[in-house]
């Protein structure tokens, strides 16, 4: 076990690092074997040795690296439904698109689901068209939160207030050029905690 390529050890480290990002998960000595062009009896070899030195954990075939030591790897899968308008309500478009993983330890814990905002009603706001609103699923608001509404089955995104004195709901838009909305009631599917934008 003397005199192996230290080279090769962080060749191997790299490899088990980069595997992991990939696949969140443990990555197999056939992997990394085929990774680094080296046989697996070699890879188990190595992996003994890096395991004595301290520059990784290897037991009972797990491999744990300082890094994926550091990662957090829980996650939860959330749905990508469609849009919501972020200007005059529009009919509510629940168009399943795919699933999309959402990193606990920055999101927190669901039930979540994702909506891409269409419209400038909420520019003030710093959601603009394009962006991935990630919504909380839940039927209750605080004053002052950004919510996904339902009202007269058409779908909006708007700031949530209410007005004891009139008895009515306003939602307001974060667009000096627009006006609120003002509704006896409405159904509130969410509210917003996120927006991921894309970076031009």
């Amino acid at each position: 076990m003397q005199h192996k390529s230290s080279v090769l050890k962080e060749e191997i480290l790299n490899a088990v690092n980069e595997l992991f990002k990939a696949n969140n998960r443990t990555p197999t000595i056939s992997e990394i074997s085929e990774a680094v062009n080296r046989s697996r009896s070699t890879i188990h070899a190595y992996l003994v040795e890096m395991s004595g030195d301290g520059m990784l954990s290897y037991n009972a075939g797990v491999i744990e690296t300082p890094l994926i030591r550091k990662a957090d790897r829980s996650t939860i899968l959330s749905p990508l439904v469609g849009s919501v308008i972020c200007g005059e309500p529009q009919f509510e478009e629940e168009n399943f698109e795919e699933y999309v993983a959402l990193p606990t330890v920055v999101f927190g814990n669901g039930p979540f689901f994702l909506l891409h905002a269409k419209g400038t009603s909420m520019v003030g706001a710093g959601i603009e068209p394009g962006d991935l609103v990630v919504v909380k699923r839940q039927s209750t608001a605080e004053e002052g939160d950004i919510i996904v509404a339902l009202v007269d089955n058409e779908t909006t995104l708007k700031r949530f207030y209410i007005d004891e004195e009139k008895k009515c709901i306003r939602l307001h838009p974060e667009n000096k050029n627009m006006k609120d909305i003002i509704v006896k009631d409405c159904c509130i599917q969410g509210v917003v905690q996120h927006v991921i934008k894309k970076l031009t």
